[in-house]
Parts: C-alpha cells; sequence; structure tokens
C-alpha cells in the first residue's frame, strides 16, 4: 500500500487498494459502532450504483457534508485517505496531519471509475444502495491529492491565489 503520509498536495496517484463507500448515514453507523474492518483503510465519499453485485457508476459525492464527522472517524479508525469531491474544511485539515491525505476524483466520471472496481462485500445493506458500506476492490483509479499530511491544502491555496487576484484588481 502506499505511504500516503508520503504524499503532498499536487501528487498524482494510480490507486489500486481495497476502499469503503461511505456517506452520511455509514458515518454516523461508524462513529456510534465498532467496525474494525475499516481500520487503516481508505473511505470513498461515494454512492455506487450496482446491480447483479457489479459496479455500473462510482463517482465521487461532495465531501463538505461530512465535514463535521472526518475528523473523529479518522482518528477511531487509523484512516489512511479519503477520497471525494470538493475538498474539505480545516477541522479535517488538522485531523489528517501527520496521519492520511484527502484526494480528489473527477466528478462526472462515475462510469469510467466503475470500470476499474469490483465489490468485495456489501455492508449495512438495510441502508440502502446508495448509503450501504460497500467494500470495493479498485486498480489503477487515477487521483490527485489535494489536502495532504502535512498541513498544506490545494483548496486553501486557490483561494488566496483567488484573493490576491482579486485585490490587484480592485
Amino acid at each position: 500500500m502506499i505511504d500516503f503520509t508520503k504524499l503532498n498536495v499536487g501528487d498524482r496517484i494510480q490507486l489500486s487498494a481495497t476502499i469503503f463507500t461511505a456517506r452520511d448515514k455509514a458515518h454516523l453507523y461508524l462513529l456510534n459502532n465498532n467496525f474494525d474492518k475499516i481500520k487503516d483503510s481508505i473511505i470513498y465519499h461515494c454512492g455506487p450504483i450496482i446491480k447483479d453485485n457489479k459496479v455500473i457508476a462510482a463517482g465521487p459525492t461532495t465531501s463538505s457534508r461530512l465535514n463535521p464527522y472526518t475528523p473523529e472517524l479518522i482518528e477511531k479508525y487509523n484512516i489512511k485517505a479519503i477520497i471525494g469531491k470538493g475538498g474539505m474544511d480545516n477541522s479535517v485539515l488538522s485531523a489528517l496531519k501527520g496521519k492520511a491525505i484527502y484526494a480528489s476524483a473527477v466528478g462526472g466520471a462515475a462510469l469510467v471509475y466503475a470500470k476499474n472496481m469490483t465489490v468485495k462485500k456489501q455492508h449495512m445493506p438495510e441502508f440502502g444502495m446508495p448509503e450501504a458500506i460497500w467494500e470495493l476492490d479498485v486498480k489503477d483509479t487515477p487521483l490527485i491529492v489535494t489536502m495532504d499530511s502535512k498541513g498544506n491544502s490545494l483548496y486553501d491555496d486557490i483561494l488566496q491565489n483567488s484573493k490576491n487576484i482579486l485585490e490587484s484588481l480592485i
């Protein structure tokens, strides 16, 4: 497995690993229960479409709504990486320090991502397809590190650069 703590903002990776999908209901479940299988793993903010145990579509969902749960989740389960879209807030950036990264997947590429994913197991099927915790094997999944374990955030960099440009124009 990749040593995610050695990656930097802007690094591009091709991930081949076992990942677990988790959206809102799954995050609440994971915080309020013990689910040791997810320790030292990778969480993908995704509500996949699965048919006959085959991944049909698996694009990233917006991560920011999961900000309130993520720092505790990283701590409780020693999460190594989070994959999603849109970035996360400074409480998550702090929780990532020395432990994990946030990597961005391309929104709108759900069918492309699905091609390199296979279902290992569905956990919590009673949550429904998009909210269940899906254990997936992924192969050569392209991602970009947008928040690293050193406290750097591509989102913060872009915001600061945008402010600087705006101030120069005013």
